[in-house]
């Protein structure tokens, strides 16, 4: 073990418990500096550029770690959501696909490719996969609306009710953010209890 690495990446998570995140980047490039192939800093530098929006900073980063540790299906989530968020929706599927290999039940990765997916105009691919997300993770509100909005974009009215139905069950707002989105006035007697549905 670096010693030196290794108190650098300590006080990078320090830094970032107390949000004081160019300062945890600082003490993540400190930690490199020591040790360029220390899997935390590297891991935990593109984790946090990544979180700031700093996509194209953070993307090799991502790419260094799931390098270092290609078995890590969370890694290879981390580099998928942050290639996702640059518009970059192919490469993001491709690692997505494989933290899914790797990892079948990490309903984040299947919510994520599932978004790719629709990012891409593959609806069916997209509703493949959420709803596998939202089989791991059935309280997961936004999996369900995505699901309904790619079964809209799929023409399949019939599944687009199915899941308002459930979801106005247990997240009635995003139940309405699905109906007015789908222009499923039919629906509206569904969250007709919400204060100020008609506005």
């Amino acid at each position: 073990m670096n010693f030196d690495a290794w108190r650098h990446a300590l006080r990078a998570r320090l830094f970032m418990r107390l949000r004081r995140w160019d300062a945890a980047i600082a003490a993540y490039c400190d930690a490199l500096a020591a040790a360029p192939d220390d899997l935390k800093a590297t891991a935990g530098l593109g984790y946090l550029l990544g979180m700031q929006g700093r996509y194209g900073e953070a993307e090799p980063y991502l790419r260094r770690a799931t390098a270092l540790a290609p078995q890590r299906a969370d890694l290879w989530f981390n580099l998928g959501f942050a290639l996702d968020k640059a518009g970059r929706r192919r490469e993001a599927v491709a690692a997505l696909t494989e933290a899914t290999r790797l990892d079948p039940r990490l309903d984040r990765a299947w919510y994520g490719l599932g978004l790719a997916h629709a990012g891409l105009g593959e609806h069916r691919e997209a509703v493949r996969c959420l709803e596998e997300a939202t089989r791991l993770q059935p309280m997961n509100g936004h999996a369900w609306y995505a699901l309904g909005m790619a079964w809209h974009h799929c023409r399949e009215p019939d599944q687009v009710k199915a899941v308002a139905e459930h979801l106005a069950g247990f997240d009635p707002q995003m139940a309405r953010q699905l109906i007015v989105e789908t222009g499923r006035a039919d629906l509206a007697h569904l969250v007709a209890h919400i204060k100020d549905w008609g506005r």
